[in-house]
């Protein structure tokens, strides 16, 4: 499976409800996601970032989320 594709099985799990923020942040740590380049790479680090502040919420880590799998997908 590809960097790519992890992620996206990453992000849908979390999507889904199978995951919570701290096991998601887990999860993408795990996973060498050099390869995703251009807007994709961006999100995800912003993503990251969100993940790692105490006070993140649902709502806006799904939006930061929907967002890289949307930059994964348009790629």
């Amino acid at each position: 499976m590809s960097p790519r594709d992890d992620v996206v099985n990453l992000l849908s799990r979390y999507l889904a409800r199978h995951l919570s923020e701290r096991e998601l942040l887990v999860e993408l740590r795990q996973v060498d996601t050099d390869g995703l380049e251009g807007d994709a790479g961006e999100f995800l680090a912003e993503l990251r970032d969100e993940l790692r502040t105490p006070e993140a919420k649902r709502g806006s880590v799904e939006v930061l989320v929907r967002e890289t799998l949307e930059a994964i997908a348009l790629g």
